[in-house]
């Protein structure tokens, strides 16, 4: 079965990228995405992206594995297998110190690792946009514009009609096959 993935379309310079992403963000555009050869500084301001999360995930995967490391080490040496070696008390933080590290580096670099795939939507062994026929110069000398046909304002000849009036060039509709 064919379905629509939305429109794409070329635009050659950076200038023209960031004028075009302002202009569809104040259009009120959601679902669009700027395919392009390098990073194009200002992007994510010019479409309204949001900040990620993933800070948070990691600081919060960090703040437990220091607080588990620390905890497990109490409960084993203060209440659980009360052991006196070489004089020392039950629980102390001096030695607990490394533990406590190797477990926040752990449960941070594992939380972000895994929220970052999630995040990403990764893995995804194929694009709807691949079968474009903008979308391999996207990698080579082309800024390609990718608006979805999901974004609550699309329709094919407004959305079109309004690309090529903020620069777009070849304008075309692109179809997938659902699998």
């Amino acid at each position: 079965m064919t379905s629509l993935a939305g429109l794409t379309g070329i635009f050659t310079n950076p200038d023209s990228v960031l004028h075009a992403a302002a202009k569809l963000r104040d259009a009120g555009y959601r679902k669009f995405d700027f395919h392009t050869p390098y990073p194009v500084h200002g992007l994510d301001d010019a479409m309204g992206v949001r900040p990620t999360i993933l800070p948070w995930i990691s600081l919060v995967a960090g703040f437990t594995g220091a607080l588990v490391a620390i905890h497990l080490q109490w409960w084993t040496g203060a209440v659980d297998y009360k052991l006196i070696v070489g004089g020392k008390p039950f629980f102390a933080m001096e030695p607990s110190i490394p533990i406590a590290f190797e477990l926040t580096v752990l449960l941070s670099a594992t939380a972000t690792v895994v929220g970052m795939f999630a995040l990403n939507g990764l893995p995804a062994w194929f694009s709807k946009w691949q079968r474009g026929p903008h979308f391999a110069r996207s990698t080579d000398d082309a800024f390609v514009l990718t608006v979805d046909a999901g974004d609550p304002l699309f329709h094919t000849d407004k959305t079109k009609a309004f690309l090529e009036s903020i620069g777009a060039e070849q304008v075309s509709l692109v179809e997938y096959h659902d699998a």
